[in-house]
């Protein structure tokens, strides 16, 4: 078992929430399909949390290269 590097760590966080955030647009995409009011109210619902998986990811990558101001 190898002593894990902050470079890997950063590297598993991001992975993870691409793929929260694609499960997420997914979700938003399947609701919304149900085509009734609340489908897509829960539809947009996740389709805010996708983007703002989308905007973790950003600030992440930003500080994995020191530029988070």
């Amino acid at each position: 078992m190898s002593i894990p590097t902050v470079g890997e760590e950063y590297t598993k966080l991001l992975e993870y929430l691409r793929k929260a955030q694609e499960s997420s647009a997914m979700l938003a995409h399947l609701c919304s399909a149900e085509g009734d009011d609340k489908g897509m109210m829960i539809g947009r619902g996740w389709l805010a949390i996708s983007e703002a998986l989308k905007a973790m990811q950003y600030k992440i990558t930003q500080l994995a290269q020191g530029r988070l101001q």
